[in-house]
């Protein structure tokens, strides 16, 4: 005789466990919830800290506003510096303003190395805080260091001067970051028909490269699709 089959029956998680299980999920949630704003607001904190004790280290004590209302108030010093930067703005736009700008410049400027430093230093805040132009206006695939190796770029500008005039066709600046700090990295010049242009924004760029490639939107992975 056939022996019958016996269906063994799935034995459904305990409630302890089912419990636990939620807390877990919760735990987890309310950690991603709430670490980047947290550590957003701590970092901040930490940097008007450092500013506060930086603009008290420069401002002669009896002109600190501790001194006279006997507690120290977060945020109070950068409110100080944001002030004296925006006069010195009003100041320098006027035109004993420029004039002074102009003569400091012509001092540094027949310094040795102090001019080179100065100049390299006045181009970099002019590219970041000028609204004319963006630092970087492209993002591309391209391979680097070899073939069948990708990475991603920032194009900064078309290649000019002595070095365009030195390759052939079409040559663009691309800025070769590296991760997950993406201040540091490589500058190569770069034939543009070498290049796959990508339509997503340079700031999602540089999230993906400061993420170590973890933070990946969705409409970024479809339009990263290579062509072949």
């Amino acid at each position: 005789m056939a022996k019958k089959k016996t269906k063994i029956k799935e034995q459904k998680p305990s409630w302890v466990v089912r419990f636990l299980s939620k807390i877990k999920t919760y735990l987890f949630t309310g950690i991603l919830v709430t670490a980047p704003v947290g550590m957003t607001f701590y970092i901040a904190f930490k940097l008007i800290v450092y500013i506060d004790k930086w603009s008290n280290a420069i401002v002669p004590e009896k002109f600190r506003f501790s001194q006279y209302l006997k507690f120290d108030v977060p945020g109070l010093g950068v409110a100080v510096i944001v002030t004296a930067l925006v006069l010195i703005g009003m100041f320098t736009t006027g035109y004993v303003g420029r004039f002074f700008v102009r003569l400091g410049e012509k001092i540094l400027s027949k310094m040795p190395f102090i001019s080179s430093v100065y100049n390299l230093l006045k181009q970099v805040f002019e590219t970041f805080f000028s609204g004319k132009k963006q630092s970087f206006n492209q993002v591309v695939l391209l391979e680097y260091p070899r073939k069948g190796i990708w990475v991603l770029g920032f194009v900064s500008a078309k290649t000019g001067g002595e070095i365009g005039k030195k390759i052939d066709g079409k040559v663009l600046n691309v800025f070769v970051p590296t991760t997950p700090n993406p201040t540091s990295g490589f500058l190569i010049f770069v034939p543009e028909s070498e290049v796959i242009k990508l339509k997503m924004s340079v700031e999602d760029g540089l999230k993906l490269v400061i993420s170590c490639g973890i933070v990946t939107p969705t409409d970024i992975k479809e339009k990263m699709q290579i062509k072949k």
